[in-house]
């Protein structure tokens, strides 16, 4: 039986690393109660989500296969925000720790990432090792998969920084995140290493970009920076050569979200543009006079409280 194809039928594929973390096969699903399932870390829907399909499995019914989308057969070319997660340190956390205790601590961070990650409904493409890669845009498509992506890597960085780590110390992440033409969807690999791949510059710049991210920090790519608008506190980091682009890239680290008074606003907030090509028309609003006379002349065509037109006059 493969657990992750049977994760994936449920939905609850986000749940894979705790699974395979804990070194749970098809001997061990069906003895697993809600204890297990919370110590796993599993929130109260998926929890009884997986209880109930582990009731099948020990009337003998069978798992229901992974189903297979339309996006999972077909590569198609697509706008999307790939984000390159990487937890700092973690070759001098490998000496300093026990090879099970390693596994705890990487487990933990996993899990972090997967739940920041599903909460914007971004798809963890692949784990690898201390890295993760992320896409925003793929399955589904949303107008701010940009905005998703920078809130999701902000929860990264404050959840992990908030892990218990066996009194080692603050743990800390970088994360690159890039917006780019991609072709996505072409299945590489088999089993737990298959990956739906990604073709284009994008996921590459998002790892460089992670690379010249500081400790606990966000760093976005110019294309990624213009679809967030004023919505986050950002901070120019220069120009940068980046190894495999011809031209430098000026990335910008995100400090926080910032105040504005909504999404519209932020989009929105810079001046405006002036009219091009539009003489006659402002012509005629100049010799319509202002919306206040116009307003007031219609008042008093057509009161809308005819006493109080005759109180007036």
């Amino acid at each position: 039986m493969d657990i992750e194809a049977w994760l994936q039928g449920l939905g609850l594929e986000r749940f894979v690393p705790a699974f395979r973390d804990n070194e749970i096969d098809a001997e061990v699903l069906p003895e697993l109660t809600e204890a297990d399932l919370a110590t796993l870390g599993l929130p109260l829907g998926p929890r009884r989500k997986l209880l109930k399909a582990i009731a099948g499995l020990r009337q003998g019914a069978l798992p229901s296969p992974a189903p297979v989308s339309a996006t999972a057969q077909e590569a198609e070319r697509r706008q999307l925000t790939v984000m390159f997660c990487d937890l700092v340190g973690s070759t001098a956390l490998a000496a300093r720790l026990d090879p099970e205790e390693l596994r705890e601590v990487i487990g933990a961070y996993h899990r972090c990432v997967a739940e920041a990650v599903r909460r914007f409904d971004g798809f963890v493409a692949k784990y690898m090792g201390d890295g993760v890669l992320v896409y925003f845009g793929y399955p589904q498509a949303h107008e701010d998969d940009a905005e998703r992506a920078v809130r999701a890597g902000l929860g990264i960085v404050e959840a992990v920084g908030r892990l218990d780590t066996l009194a080692i110390g603050k743990l800390e992440v970088r994360i690159g995140i890039a917006t780019g033409l991609v072709v996505v969807g072409d299945l590489v690999g088999e089993g737990a290493a298959q990956e739906q791949a990604v073709v284009g510059e994008t996921p590459n710049l998002a790892a460089r970009l992670q690379a010249l991210a500081g400790h606990g920090s966000v760093v976005v790519a110019p294309a990624t920076r213009r679809l967030l608008g004023d919505r986050f506190r950002l901070q120019a980091l220069g120009r940068h050569e980046v190894k495999g682009l011809a031209e430098p890239v000026e990335p910008w680290a995100v400090e926080g979200v910032s105040a504005s008074e909504g999404r519209f606003e932020a989009v929105r907030s810079g001046e405006l543009t002036g009219f091009v090509g539009r003489e006659h028309e402002l012509g005629l609003l100049i010799d319509a006079g202002t919306w206040r006379r116009t307003a007031k002349a219609r008042w008093y065509c057509f009161p809308a409280n005819p006493a109080s037109a005759r109180a007036a006059s």
